[in-house]
């Protein structure tokens, strides 16, 4: 039988109702190896083919996380409000999981990528890093190096550096572009930019990128993923470089990047216009 281990955020409603009833379903089709309903385990280790993640994508970002570098394909049961990678229902997981304990899935990999920061501290990710000013929320004025090469000055709210996965979440929101998930570039963003000339670039993943903390950063932070926070201050830095390790999505639906766009994200989609009668 598949090994598999079942992870989940537990602190969002009707996750721990949802488990106790798909665990005894689980365990007749694949061999449960672990089960950590709050993320709190290291599951680099863990001896698992397949992880089974039950929430919203917040908790799919966090399992690629505590996975770390040894991920294995992640197939999300989405409890959350939009599932844009956790994209299956219970209903359709019920539906289709004897096929995927059979190993009928398939996988799509995507970059992730790794940020240094504070002395050598080095965390993985696999949406974006962002650094953004924090209260008193002074304009922040912010360095961007590509390959040791002063690329630009921003002033603003902050930058974010996305990879494709993540370009669908904040980047979106700050008015970046939406990429290929399975491309090998980054997308750099910034937010609010004070100046009609500040827009969004995207390059090549390959090269490493440098932010620097310059006026008004002592209120700073590097947040990963949205879900992690480092104070950095002024004169504080952080490194982007891509992963040695890829994240792993299984697909077990028949739903492609631009369905999924158009499905959770209404991308694509004509207006709403009223029904006008005939002329005559």
């Amino acid at each position: 039988m598949r090994r598999v281990m079942v992870l989940g955020n537990a602190y969002r409603s009707g996750v721990l109702e949802e488990a106790e009833r798909l665990l005894p379903f689980m365990a007749r089709h694949a061999n449960i190896v672990h089960t950590d309903l709050y993320l709190k385990s290291n599951l680099d280790t863990v001896d698992a083919e397949l992880a089974l993640v039950l929430g919203g994508d917040g908790a799919i970002l966090r399992a690629a996380r505590l996975m770390g570098y040894h991920q294995r394909p992640v197939l999300g049961i989405n409890l959350g409000r939009l599932g844009f990678l956790a994209d299956l229902t219970c209903e359709e997981f019920i539906e289709r999981f004897p096929a995927v304990a059979s190993g009928n899935y398939g996988v799509t990999r995507h970059i992730m990528f790794e940020v240094c920061h504070a002395a050598g501290t080095v965390s993985l990710g696999l949406n974006d890093i962002a650094v953004q000013t924090g209260p008193p929320f002074h304009m922040l004025e912010l360095d961007l190096f590509v390959d040791g090469e002063s690329v630009a000055r921003y002033s603003g709210d902050g930058l974010l550096i996305s990879t494709p996965v993540g370009s669908t979440a904040h980047s979106l929101s700050a008015g970046g572009s939406i990429l290929g998930q399975e491309l090998d570039v980054f997308a750099i963003t910034p937010i609010c930019p004070h100046g009609l000339t500040s827009r969004p670039v995207v390059d090549d993943a390959g090269k490493t990128y440098r932010i620097e903390v310059r006026r008004g950063g002592s209120h700073a932070h590097l947040i990963v993923d949205g879900q992690e926070s480092v104070l950095l201050g002024e004169g504080g830095s952080v490194e982007i470089r891509r992963a040695p390790v890829r994240f792993q999505l299984a697909r077990a639906a028949d739903r492609g990047f631009y369905r999924t766009l158009h499905d959770k994200l209404a991308w694509g989609t004509q207006p709403n216009y009223r029904n006008e009668p005939p002329g005559p």
